[in-house]
C-alpha cells in the first residue's frame, strides 16, 4: 500500500518553504486499528507527511532532478496531542540547508495553531540509473509521473477554484438581506 500523504500544495516559495495540507478521513484504512474506538493519525504517518512536503519542495527546486527522494534522518521529532478524522493537519517546511546529495529541513505539522508534529529531516535523492544505467528510462517514467501528481496538488480541481471566485465575487456584491424592499425590486 502506498500512502499520499499530501493533499494540496497551498503555498510554494521555491528554494525557501513549502505549505501543505493533509485531510484526515475517517475512510483512511488504517484509523481502524489506530486505535480501535479512538481512531487518529499515526505519528509516523504524520512524520511522513513532512517527508512528503519536504520532498515536493525539493523536487520543484531542482526541476525533478531525481526520481528518488528519501528520508535519511529524523531528529528531534516531537509530538503534541491526537490528530482526529474530519481535521486538517497544515504541513509548513522550510530549507535550512541543500548540498549536491542531502537537503535538511524544519518541519511543523499543526492544526488551528497548534503543533501536532515538529522536528528536523535530512533527505537524500538519487536517480536508479545511477546504480544501473539500464533504469534510465524508469527514472524518467518515475519523473513524469511526480510532475503529473505535483500539478495536481497545486492546481486543485476546475470545481474548487470556480468556488473561490464564486465567494470572492459575492464579497464584491451587496447580499439581499442588506437592502431595503425597494432595492430589491429594482
Amino acid at each position: 500500500m502506498r500512502f499520499v500523504l499530501i493533499d494540496r500544495i497551498i503555498e510554494l516559495k521555491s528554494g525557501h518553504s513549502l505549505v501543505a495540507v493533509k485531510n484526515v478521513s475517517l475512510a483512511e484504512e488504517y484509523l481502524a486499528d489506530h486505535f480501535p474506538g479512538f481512531p487518529v493519525l499515526p505519528g509516523v504517518l504524520m512524520l511522513e507527511a513532512l517527508t512528503q512536503a519536504g520532498a515536493w519542495l525539493v523536487r520543484e527546486m531542482e526541476d525533478f532532478g531525481h526520481s528518488i527522494v528519501l528520508l535519511k534522518q529524523a531528529k528531534t521529532i516531537k509530538y503534541g496531542s491526537f490528530v482526529e478524522p474530519g481535521r486538517q493537519l497544515t504541513i509548513r517546511v522550510e530549507l535550512v540547508s541543500h548540498d549536491d546529495k542531502e537537503t535538511t529541513l524544519k518541519g511543523v505539522g499543526s492544526i488551528d495553531g497548534q503543533e501536532k508534529v515538529k522536528g528536523r529531516i535530512s533527505l537524500t535523492r538519487f536517480n536508479l540509473r545511477d546504480k544501473d544505467p539500464a533504469l534510465h528510462t524508469t527514472d524518467a517514467l518515475i519523473v513524469a509521473g511526480l510532475r503529473e501528481q505535483f500539478i495536481t496538488l497545486q492546481k486543485g480541481s476546475g470545481g474548487a477554484k470556480a468556488m473561490v471566485r464564486f465567494h470572492e465575487e459575492s464579497k464584491q456584491i451587496p447580499s439581499l438581506a442588506s437592502q431595503s424592499p425597494t432595492e430589491r425590486i429594482k
